[in-house]
């Protein structure tokens, strides 16, 4: 048996041993309900929102995940709050993580840009510019600080690529906010439509990427 063999085998034993740890703990742990979740943000006070939010810039600059900050924002805060808070927050979170690429520089940050799907990354700011930025920000598999390091060693500038940025964040954070609300039990019918309408524009825009060929371009944006 081949080393690669030995390791694939041990990776699926320890991950069938966290899922049945995950499901044991699920079963003998009482866990609270989500709407007790949002009752508990809501006790927290005012000040909670500001440190909440502040933890989304944060962490969300950073190789953490932005969809567990974004549905934890309609469980919290419900539609309105929710929507503009995150999307605030991920727009600082971008413009962060863009300045400190750009300000570290290439030779420090490419060590850590080595991955196939990093450079594939890569290639598409390359072949459309920033035009790249708002396609790439429709594709979920995509991550959200992999593109904003990326962008920010490309020759995006900060103004289109903010404007890319916002526009295509705008339906999937809607969406996924609109869903964190209805976890709660609080759901409303017009704001579950709201919620597959933005799912289907991001969907109709990542088709019209995907159809579209790709062209190197000649020159920077």
């Amino acid at each position: 048996m081949t080393t690669q063999s030995r390791r694939s085998i041990r990776n699926a034993v320890l991950g069938l041993v966290a899922v049945c740890a995950v499901l044991a703990i699920s079963y003998l742990v009482p866990l609270p309900s989500v709407g007790s979740v949002r009752a508990w943000g809501e006790n927290l006070g005012p000040a909670f929102v500001w440190v909440f939010f502040g933890a989304y810039v944060v962490c969300t600059a950073l190789p953490i995940p932005r969809t567990i900050f974004t549905v934890m924002s309609g469980i919290f805060f419900g539609p309105v709050v929710g929507v503009i808070g995150a999307m605030i927050s991920a727009t600082l979170a971008a413009y962060l993580a863009f300045r400190v690429a750009r300000g570290v520089g290439r030779s420090r940050i490419q060590p850590f840009l080595q991955r196939p799907v990093m450079r594939a990354v890569e290639y598409r700011l390359a072949a459309r510019g920033w035009l790249a930025v708002g396609s790439l920000r429709l594709i979920p598999v995509c991550p959200f600080w992999l593109l904003n390091y990326c962008a920010g060693l490309s020759s995006v500038r900060t103004g289109p690529y903010l404007l890319a940025s916002v526009t295509c964040m705008a339906p999937g954070t809607v969406a996924v906010v609109l869903l964190g609300d209805a976890l709660t039990g609080r759901q409303n019918p017009w704001l579950l439509a709201l919620s597959a309408t933005f799912f289907a524009i991001g969907v109709i825009g990542l088709v019209v990427d995907v159809r579209t060929p790709l062209r190197p371009s000649t020159s920077q944006t």
